[in-house]
């Protein structure tokens, strides 16, 4: 079955709007692209309508190569933001294909390729944003990194220090580098999940991370509010994307989200409007709160 606008007032079941485990991919290797995935994520390039709600804004995307990061690049083009967008070097065959997406909506895209666990290049994204738009009204923090094992001991202090760094240390480093520059009404959002809230195993350092991403959009809502600049999260559940079969055993990639209710995980589609929302001025009265998109499955 097609998928419908995440917009249209047509009658659908849910359950039966995108694929269903199992799924005939294979593992890749990290940090994996978008063409190497089957099914195809929907991202909203054929869906997606904007209403015209971030209009004249400036938005910084970090993971903005694929997955929920391409999602929101093209959500936020479609509603109006021009958008500087965040991705490793090695991603940049997809980060160019979102930047396409963003073009394609009439809105201007800079790729601005880096890693995320360098303090100075995240400092340079802030700069990069203003020196090319004048300003930074949005900074989404998407990008992520995870893997998996099932013992303790194979977690290595390389992979723990890693996933800190680039889910928390560059979380904090681009709010502190942009928040003295927002005015007013703008807005910061950040990527927890329900490894937050119901940790797996196999996810530790992950799920620790998560955590932590919580307690600081919690604390920075009350320091950002000081200049009127609203901080909140998105936790989803799981969402198909080429960090799934890039960083798990293939036996859980074939029946990925089928423990939710929905019998499948999210489509990025179906993340990014929650992230418009939360960007826009429908959401003014709206800050520290964390909104969960888990099939079902939110255990907070």
């Amino acid at each position: 079955m097609p998928a419908k606008s995440p917009q249209s007032t047509e009658r659908v079941d849910p359950k039966s709007q995108h694929p269903h485990p199992p799924f005939s991919q294979g593992t890749i290797e990290y940090p994996g692209f978008t063409s190497e995935m089957n099914p195809a994520p929907d991202h909203g390039e054929e869906s997606y309508r904007g209403k015209g709600r971030l209009e004249k804004k400036v938005a910084l995307i970090t993971g903005a190569d694929s997955g929920i990061g391409r999602a929101v690049a093209i959500a936020f083009a479609r509603e109006g933001a021009d958008i500087v967008l965040s991705y490793l070097p090695e991603e940049e065959q997809d980060g160019q294909k979102s930047a396409e997406w963003v073009k394609k909506a009439g809105r201007k895209a800079i790729g601005h390729p880096g890693d995320l666990r360098e303090e100075r290049f995240c400092e340079e994204l802030v700069s990069k944003t203003i020196s090319e738009f004048g300003t930074i009204d949005l900074l989404a923090n998407i990008a992520a990194f995870q893997n998996t094992h099932e013992e303790l001991e194979q977690f290595t202090t390389e992979e723990f220090d890693r996933a800190f760094k680039t889910n928390v240390y560059a979380l904090f480093w681009l709010c502190r580098a942009a928040l003295p520059k927002m005015e007013p009404g703008s807005a910061i959002i950040n990527t927890a999940s329900i490894q937050a809230y119901d940790p797996s195993l196999n996810l530790l350092p992950y799920a620790a991370t998560k955590s932590a991403i919580v307690s600081c959009t919690k604390s920075l809502s009350q320091l950002a509010m000081k200049r009127g600049v609203r901080v909140n999260a998105v936790a989803p559940g799981p969402v198909w994307t080429p960090l799934i079969p890039s960083t798990m055993p293939e036996k859980k990639v074939k029946e990925f989200g089928k423990n939710t209710l929905f019998e499948r995980p999210a489509q990025p589609v179906e993340v990014a409007p929650v992230y418009v929302f939360l960007a826009s001025n429908e959401a003014g009265f709206v800050t520290g709160e964390v909104y969960g998109i888990t099939g079902g499955q939110t255990p907070f």
